[in-house]
């Protein structure tokens, strides 16, 4: 299991309706055989996280990721987020381009043992997650996420499907957002954040960038590393339409997460985060005023309900 503290055969049946480790193995040596052509040699690890899952395999073309999800009301934007790897992937920026099946689709719907199961075959990437304590990582990291804004920024409307989640175009529209939720914001634990960011919110200049296709999930996680060098980003499942820096302030508090280790993003690695953004896109006077009332929301709404061994509440 990625984060969830259930026994993982009994997931892998319940929800793919697969038979322990043999049985996954085989039904996905069986799916590459038949609808993308190649020939298992083994398989290493699966991996459940919720609805999805994720297969590392051994094969004639070298190792390989199968990645499978049982959501049906997102297979078309699961299929669009594929296509827009290849997309990226053709502009230069360091993603996985998904290996296109016999017929040429790149996230093909199957009928799975227990349902219909939308699954997308990728390119393993070497390399280590993300260490925050690495200082040069952290700025290519943040240099690694404005190259990737301009590349998204580009592709733009040429497939619309891709993006879910906010619409809009305005930072009044962001401003509108934010004081709704102030509004109906009642954890007493973030009282005194969520004063301060009502203040903020009321002496922020209007934002002057659009709304455009972003990460949205961008983090340690999500992120292979190797020599200081960012080799991968990871999982575009999430992708979004929002303003640029609303996507770097998410980026600022979660940084530092890894599957079930969870923690706030230390100042000094933001500021060297933000430094490696900048050598690549500067934010405009308006995005910097922006930027830390945006990440004061993020970080509130990451503050656990029960405890807070983290210590998320602290870190506002």
């Amino acid at each position: 299991m990625l984060w969830e503290p259930v026994e993982p055969e009994g997931a892998l049946r319940e929800r793919f309706g697969l038979l322990g480790f043999d049985g996954a193995s085989d039904w996905v040596a069986e799916v590459l055989a038949e609808v993308w052509g190649i020939a298992v040699e083994g398989c290493d690890r699966v991996v459940i996280s919720d609805a999805n899952a994720i297969v590392w395999m051994r094969t004639e073309q070298g190792r390989l990721v199968v990645k499978w999800s049982r959501a049906e009301q997102r297979f078309e934007e699961l299929a669009a987020s594929a296509r827009l790897l290849g997309a990226l992937a053709a502009r230069g920026v360091p993603v996985a381009a998904p290996v296109p099946a016999v017929d040429g689709r790149t996230r093909v719907v199957l009928g799975g043992p227990s349902g219909k199961l939308s699954v997308a075959v990728l390119p393993e990437i070497d390399g280590d997650w993300l260490d925050v304590g690495d200082e040069a990582a952290v700025h290519a990291a943040g240099a690694c996420l404005a190259s990737l804004h301009h590349a998204l920024a580009e592709y733009a409307d040429a497939d619309p499907a891709v993006s879910h989640g906010a619409t809009g175009d305005s930072g009044e529209d962001l401003r509108e957002r934010l004081t709704k939720w102030l509004a109906t914001d009642d954890r007493g634990v973030t009282l005194a954040a969520s004063q301060r960011l009502a203040a903020a919110v009321a002496a922020l200049p209007p934002l002057d960038t659009r709304e455009q296709l972003v990460h949205n999930d961008y983090r340690a996680a999500n992120l292979l590393t190797r020599d200081s060098a960012v080799v991968g980003i990871l999982d575009f499942d999430e992708i979004a339409r929002q303003h640029p820096v609303h996507d770097l302030a998410k980026a600022f508090v979660y940084l530092s997460t890894l599957f079930t280790e969870w923690k706030p993003t230390a100042p000094g690695v933001r500021r060297t985060f933000l430094a490696g953004y900048e050598s690549v896109r500067r934010l405009s006077p308006a995005e910097h005023a922006w930027l830390e009332t945006l990440a004061l929301w993020v970080g509130i709404q990451a503050v656990p309900t029960g405890d807070d061994p983290a210590g998320w509440a602290k870190a506002l």
